[in-house]
């Protein structure tokens, strides 16, 4: 089995499980998963359709050809490190002026998010410049390749695949991976379940739908179960759309409000409402930093 023995670098920005995280290789080889691509989905797909969907539906979504295993993506989330995230970019002069013409450009949105669940508009937009640079990177994995892939993990096969994409330096105790591992094949599949159930009531293929290499999706980075929970129909059209402005904002407003931001909230409660969005303190920091200049 070929292994990634050239991962020279990557570059992370933003740091949640549904955060956005931009990821470049140099010279790196992929590893194979397995002889026949579509096979780790196989008991996928019975489990699947154990919980109630249908399984000619998934069958033919499994057969298509841009799906399948993806070590390489999932192998992310055990070299990820919250040291590595450069979070005074989001700080600097032209970063704010971006959130500020952004306020300006969709000034009537973040005002209907602000008026009627009483989330500040300029927090709102200090999550979307960390998360997703307002929109502007989005993120190229294929959700549903990396959530069917994590939930797969569940194989201790797959699981040695993963292992052995991963550069030798950069794994961790053999122990700590088996641990994480099974956590992130049960988080997985309940996200799958959550993705397959969006993308089902909204009429989406799911094949079409990219984000970060966690999951996450939109210009809010919302995990899939998150949207099923806490998104909402900012311009009102009958759907929800993480991928349209109105939709995103109204969404982030939604979740911060759920778990208790109030208009006049103080540092203190602020910071742990935010630290909800991102289990971070330095993501919450810059979050309350970045929303304070944009007051200024």
């Amino acid at each position: 089995m070929k292994t990634c023995n050239a991962f020279t670098r990557f570059i992370l920005y933003g740091a949640r499980i549904g955060t956005l995280i931009v990821c470049f290789w140099l010279n790196a080889a992929v590893p194979a998963a397995t002889e026949d691509s579509t096979a780790p989905f196989v008991t996928l797909q019975a489990r699947l359709t154990q919980d109630g969907f249908d399984s000619n539906q998934l069958k033919s979504l499994y057969q298509k050809p841009d799906v399948h295993f993806e070590p390489r993506t999932v192998s992310l989330f055990f070299m990820h490190s919250e040291a590595r995230v450069n979070y005074n970019q989001f700080l600097a002069p032209e970063a704010i002026q971006k959130a500020k013409l952004y306020i300006q450009d969709h000034l009537s949105e973040l005002n209907a998010a602000e008026d009627s669940l009483g989330v500040d508009k300029e927090v709102i937009t200090a999550i979307m410049l960390v998360e997703t640079r307002l929109g502007t990177y989005l993120g190229t994995s294929s959700i549903l390749n990396t959530l069917s892939s994590l939930a797969a993990l569940k194989d201790p096969g797959l699981r040695e695949v993963v292992w052995n994409s991963m550069q030798e330096d950069r794994r961790p105790e053999r122990a700590a991976f088996e641990e994480k591992a099974n956590a992130k094949s049960a988080w997985g599949y309940q996200e799958l379940k959550a993705f397959l159930k969006y993308t089902g009531r909204e009429k989406i293929d799911p094949t079409t739908v990219h984000g970060s290499y966690a999951g996450a999706m939109g210009i809010s980075q919302f995990m899939p179960s998150n949207i099923l929970a806490y998104g909402r129909d900012g311009n009102r059209d009958g759907r929800i759309d993480l991928f349209n402005s109105s939709d995103a904002i109204m969404s982030i407003a939604n979740y911060l409000k759920n778990f208790g931001w109030k208009p006049g909230i103080s540092y203190e409660a602020a910071f742990d409402v935010v630290y909800r969005y991102n289990h971070s303190k330095v993501y919450v920091t810059t979050i309350l930093k970045i929303a304070d200049q944009l007051k200024g």
